[in-house]
């Protein structure tokens, strides 16, 4: 997962050398969390968080493959 959304986002923002992802993951469930600075957070949430809303669909199609939950975060 954390590839996933490390790939999405740094294809995104302005400074993709500031994008920072950790995935805290547990037994049947996990969380992505995702730093950028603060000048590319809105163009990863999007307009009404539209691109966020996209990003954790994937992530959820692409975890639920393994058998596990996960959900996005934006971490400030």
């Amino acid at each position: 997962m954390k590839e996933l959304v490390l790939y999405i986002a740094k294809a995104l923002v302005d400074n993709p050398d500031k994008v920072e992802v950790n995935e805290v993951s547990g037994e049947k469930s996990g969380v992505v969390e995702v730093r950028v600075s603060d000048s590319d957070r809105g163009k990863v949430i999007g307009k009404e968080g539209r691109i966020i809303k996209a990003i954790r669909v994937l992530v959820n199609a692409a975890s639920a493959k393994s058998g596990k939950r996960a959900t996005v975060e934006i971490v400030e």
